[in-house]
């Protein structure tokens, strides 16, 4: 058996650049649709600071699958890929902050359009924000809601307010 040690050893090693599909598998394990949805896209954001893990992410998670089930993250069939990433996010394993990380990156591209401005990907039809039933923007891009959520009018905006809403 290897170690938890080796096993981190192995997916740090992996080549720069190289993919396996590993990392769309797994986000389309954690939601359906989320590979289309933009996670790859919402993982490699420059803000985030992951592009350069993310071969050594997609190397674990395929040693994790190989010593699992004998084959790739990616030649899974959906059972056995929900079985595994189940494990790896249940598991009190060293690298479980990593599935733990990428499970809600990968889900922040399907729910709420991270990395895209939220009216363009509404209006454009964005496959989670249109699973979840996400309200479209008025034509000037803003949300207004004909009827108050606390059920009584909000206080008026202070008179300096900027026509973006944002504080004097």
């Amino acid at each position: 058996m290897i170690s938890r040690r080796s096993l981190l050893g192995l997916a740090l090693v992996a080549p720069l650049g190289r993919s396996s599909g590993a990392l769309e598998a797994f986000a389309d394990t954690i939601v359906p649709g989320a590979t289309r949805a933009g996670a790859m896209t919402v993982l490699r954001l420059p803000s985030l600071g992951l592009a350069l893990l993310l071969p050594g992410m997609a190397a674990l998670l395929d040693t994790r699958a190989v010593l699992s089930a004998g084959r790739p993250l990616a030649a899974l069939n959906p059972a056995e890929r929900a079985a595994l990433v189940d494990e790896l996010l249940r598991s009190g394993g060293l690298d479980r902050e990593v599935y733990v990380l990428l499970a809600l990156l990968c889900a922040s591209a399907f729910d709420c359009a991270a990395h895209l401005n939220t009216a363009q990907a509404a209006r454009s039809g964005h496959p989670g924000l249109r699973h979840l039933r996400f309200p479209m923007p008025d034509a000037d891009g803003l949300w207004r809601f004909p009827e108050y959520s606390y059920g009584r009018r909000l206080a008026p905006s202070h008179p300096q307010t900027t026509a973006a809403g944002s504080p004097p």
